[in-house]
């Protein structure tokens, strides 16, 4: 027998050493797998390096075209005043989009507001209902209670052939008493549950704005924007600050030295006019019913109007007149009113 082992082999060693090829194959198996996984991660590696290589490579190009724009003093003061605009542009959309989350804010906060009101008075309904049919239930318990004590005590008065001839009788009074005493305590159990869940319920959440009342909010912005862009009228700002947020900077000539320095004075004045001017209320609501009345929608569900029945500019006069331009405020997406509209 020894020698037939040594010469085809011990079966516990055949199966030792197949055992082990497979465990190295599965490893070589799991190794090829992970080397494809850091293959493919180190070419979206080398990926977002050409990317961000190309990134730096424009923005390198930006800032030397910048430095050969402030080396010459007649573009420096074209730079300068393009960022001035550009400045003006972002303040003016940052103004917009403060408004339009506030009114957003206040509009929901207002409604959910109005459904917590319902909400709280319809539970203080239910459970008044409750607690009166719990009083009501009580008094049957009571009543019933009074009753199968007095047949108790009658029962007990009786001489003995009175209390043997009618104990079945009163017997099945006592037992008709004490079913509806204990039905009354099973239906007092159950509407104290209920009333239990009715204190315990929770509000509603906010169930999101109505279309007509998006569309009262986006005229109010329309409005808003309006008046951010009448604040310009005079000067033509507004169309340069916007079309400085839309070019690079060396695109536009603003003039020589002196044209720019004047161009720089104006801007200054009218950006602090923005921050003083808030007090406009009722402006803003006399101006977003005149858009209204002219807005049309594309259909029932549309909470943007379309961009060409709103492109009227209202200027309301102190003497309560109004003078009328047509600026397509909402086509030409200014102060960037595409994003903040509700839809």
């Amino acid at each position: 027998m020894s020698s037939l082992a040594a010469i085809f082999g011990n079966s516990g060693d055949k199966a030792q050493d197949s055992e082990k090829l497979l465990h190295l194959y599965w490893n070589r198996a799991e190794l090829k797998k992970q080397f494809a996984g850091m293959r493919k991660e180190q070419f979206k590696l080398k990926d977002k390096i050409k990317h961000q290589e190309g990134a730096t490579a424009r923005l390198q190009q930006k800032l030397d075209h910048l430095e050969a724009l402030l080396i010459d003093p007649e573009s420096a003061g074209n730079a300068v005043v393009f960022y001035q605009l550009s400045g003006l542009a972002l303040q003016c959309q940052r103004k917009l989009s403060k408004f339009a989350e506030q009114l957003k804010q206040q509009r929901e906060q207002r409604q959910h507001n109005h459904l917590l009101i319902s909400w709280n008075e319809e539970r203080t309904r239910e459970a008044r209902s409750i607690e009166l049919e719990l009083v009501a239930t009580r008094e049957f318990v009571q009543r019933v209670d009074e009753q199968l004590q007095g047949e108790r005590d009658r029962l007990m008065s009786m001489s003995g052939f009175l209390k043997i001839f009618r104990r079945r009788a009163v017997t099945a009074t006592l037992d008709s008493f004490a079913k509806q005493i204990d039905a009354a305590n099973q239906r007092e159990q159950s509407l104290l549950q209920r009333l239990d869940e009715i204190k315990n319920r929770k509000p509603p959440e906010n169930q999101g704005l109505e279309v007509a009342t998006k569309r009262s909010i986006n005229l109010m912005i329309l409005s808003f924007a309006q008046q951010l862009l009448l604040l310009f009228a005079d000067d033509d700002l507004a169309g340069m600050a916007k079309e400085a947020s839309e070019k690079s900077v060396g695109a536009i000539n603003y003039g020589n030295r002196t044209e720019c320095d004047q161009l720089l004075a104006r801007i200054r004045k009218r950006s602090e006019m923005i921050d003083r001017s808030s007090d406009f209320a009722s402006i803003l609501q006399q101006r977003a019913k005149l858009i209204g009345e002219a807005a049309l929608f594309r259909n029932d569900g549309d909470a943007v109007p379309v961009a060409g029945s709103v492109s009227t500019v209202f200027d309301m006069g102190d003497d309560g007149s109004v003078s009328k331009t047509e600026v397509n405020v909402l086509g030409e997406n200014y102060w960037g009113i595409a994003r903040v509209l509700s839809r």
